[in-house]
């Protein structure tokens, strides 16, 4: 099934939804003038296209393998990568003293998606080096910088994430992985697993960000350092040397995303790989946050891309499907099942469902840009509070929506969505692990509740409130029954956010477990009003250009629609989570453990 980039509605959710302008009054240097965004945008739709998308169904039918200690990626992947470096997409959004091209991470985000969708196994790769990339550029030192990050914005080198252990899953705290010291270096000896492109053929060598313990480290997390261990040895002129202690053991056997390489790593068969210490002993974990936040937002908008090439490819289904009279003709003929109203109905939900969480994970990264570019300290203070407030609503909300949206997409294709030759049950398949990687959505929930609302009572989710309501009411302003209506929902799914989030604050001081049972409601529940509010942004901007007569008032008139739909099939169910995530935490502890 082919792949074509929605460019206009990205680029009206990055324009409209999001806010570029915010970044555009910032943008000394051109960047995001119309004609270069459009030309960034235009070549990335080529690449992705052309060159990614027809790899994804026979990439997840060959798979990745392991072939005498050397894992082999699927037939064109080489070749597809080839032309990512080339084309400098890597860059994007990295400073130009390492080779970067300095563009904001809203741009490199939009772009990212269309990765995304034309193989999520294969963005999985540029995906991690993008979270190690800035991860170095926040917590490495000069040396380190001049060493990796030259060939890691490039792509011509790849990184990778290296937390899980056997007996260490989301409980990071309890990894056993050494690290000794030998001279002003370390070796490293242990065990990871899940390492997703932890080797590979697509580049000369990987450079893996491992967590791992010194001696005399504290317990848990409070003893976790961090550790820079290239595939192959790094000399002085910059240039690969010899093979570091490490090999993959073996090739993870998975649901879906078949073609990324998921890697059992063994460190240290051979006296301990040598690593290079990031920043201080003790403090990995927290230098690791960085990659994991970038990571957490990039999974977001996973979701959001699975979930359009989902839809892409049903909608073309349900074009080209005859089946059955249509209800209400006279004709008896049968018609394409896009006529039938139960199948609009399934692909109405599928767009508007993408359209807002395009605009939330947006959103997140334009504000991830305005906490790094405001010239003011306080105004990117603010901006950072926003960003961590979003970041585990857009990883959870929207993975949790690509799972459902790409299911959506195989309800369409009907039996056919059940054969594989269709692709649309790999669709399914590689959405399936969104919701448990970077941390699972439960962690995410409990993320919101614990950290983001306990850090600061709240203020951050009611500064959000409360500019969703100005929106709102700048909506209501504008005349006609569809601007009432979404501001109307809107409104009331505000008030059930607003309620929730109180009573989530108190919660989690009084009766934390009744918190925490509530979390993954709330979550829902903020994700719905967010995704409304950018819709909102939307439809604004919608009817404004209505108003002036444009060209492309058909568009418009597709955008006003959409957030007309999302409120009523999606909003209008915020205020039931109320009381789920309120009063339904305290059911979870009503049956002992043996009775659930």
């Amino acid at each position: 099934m082919a792949y074509a980039p929605p460019v206009a509605e990205m680029r009206f959710a990055l324009e409209e939804m999001a806010g570029l302008s915010r970044l555009r009054a910032l943008d000394a240097d051109g960047h995001l003038d119309h004609a270069t965004l459009d030309q960034v945008l235009g070549e990335a739709a080529r690449l992705a296209r052309d060159a990614i998308a027809p790899l994804n169904h026979p990439g997840d039918r060959a798979g990745s393998r392991l072939d005498n200690g050397v894992v082999r990626t699927p037939p064109g992947w080489r070749e597809a990568y080839g032309a990512f470096v080339e084309g400098g997409w890597n860059a994007l959004p990295f400073a130009p003293e390492h080779g970067g091209q300095g563009m904001p991470w809203a741009v490199a985000t939009t772009v990212h998606e269309m990765w995304e969708s034309a193989s999520l196994a294969f963005a999985l790769c540029p995906l991690l080096t993008a979270g190690a990339t800035d991860l170095l550029q926040a917590h490495g030192s000069a040396a380190q910088k001049a060493r990796y990050l030259p060939r890691m914005v490039e792509g011509s080198w790849t990184g990778t994430m290296n937390l899980t252990e056997p007996q260490a899953g989301s409980d990071v705290g309890a990894l056993r992985t050494r690290a000794t010291p030998d001279g002003d270096r370390w070796r490293i000896v242990g065990q990871k697993i899940y390492i997703t492109y932890g080797d590979h053929d697509l580049t000369e060598n990987v450079v893996h960000m491992v967590l791992a313990r010194t001696p005399g480290a504290p317990p848990g997390s409070r003893g976790i350092s961090l550790f820079i261990v290239p595939k192959f040895l790094v000399g002085e002129d910059g240039r690969p040397g010899a093979r570091n202690d490490l090999r993959v053991v073996s090739l993870e056997n998975k649901l879906g995303i078949h073609a990324s390489p998921t890697c059992v790593m063994a460190y240290g068969d051979d006296g301990g790989a040598i690593g290079e210490l990031v920043g201080e002993e003790n403090r990995g974990l927290e230098y690791m946050f960085t990659m994991m936040n970038n990571a957490r937002l990039a999974v977001g908008l996973q979701g959001v891309a699975i979930a359009e090439r989902a839809f892409q490819q049903a909608r073309a289904y349900a074009l080209s499907r005859v089946q059955s009279r249509e209800l209400g003709a006279r004709d008896p003929a049968p018609v394409p099942i896009i006529r039938h109203p139960d199948v609009r109905r399934m692909l109405m939900t599928m767009r508007t469902g993408i359209e807002a969480a395009r605009g939330l994970a947006y959103l997140a990264a334009t504000e991830l840009d305005l906490s790094r570019r405001h010239p003011d300290e306080a105004a990117r203070a603010a901006h950072q509070a926003r960003v961590d407030l979003l970041i585990p609503v857009v990883k959870a909300w929207s993975t949790d929506l690509g799972v459902e949206i790409a299911s959506m997409g195989v309800q369409v294709h009907g039996g056919m969505g059940f054969v594989e030759e269709t692709g649309a049950a790999q669709h399914y398949r590689d959405a399936r692990i969104l919701p448990i990687y970077e941390g699972t959505n439960g962690i995410q929930a409990n993320d919101l509740v614990f950290r983001k609302l306990g850090r600061d009572s709240g203020a951050a989710a009611e500064s959000f409130i409360a500019e969703a309501r100005e929106g709102a009411a700048a909506l209501a302003a504008h005349p006609g029954d569809d601007a009432a209506a979404i501001a109307a929902r809107l409104r009331a799914g505000l008030d059930a956010l607003d309620a929730a989030t109180r009573a989530m604050v108190a919660l989690q001081a009084a009766s934390p477990r009744r918190a925490a049972a509530g979390a993954a409601p709330y979550l829902r529940l903020f994700g719905l009003v967010a995704g409304g509010h950018v819709l909102a942004r939307g439809a604004i901007a919608a009817l404004a250009g209505l108003a002036a007569g444009p060209a492309d008032a058909a568009f418009l008139r597709a955008r006003l629609a959409s957030a007309r739909f999302y409120a009523d099939h999606w909003l209008s169910q915020a205020p039931s989570l109320v009381h789920a995530a309120i009063e339904g935490g305290a059911l979870v502890e009503a049956l002992a453990d043996d009775e659930i």
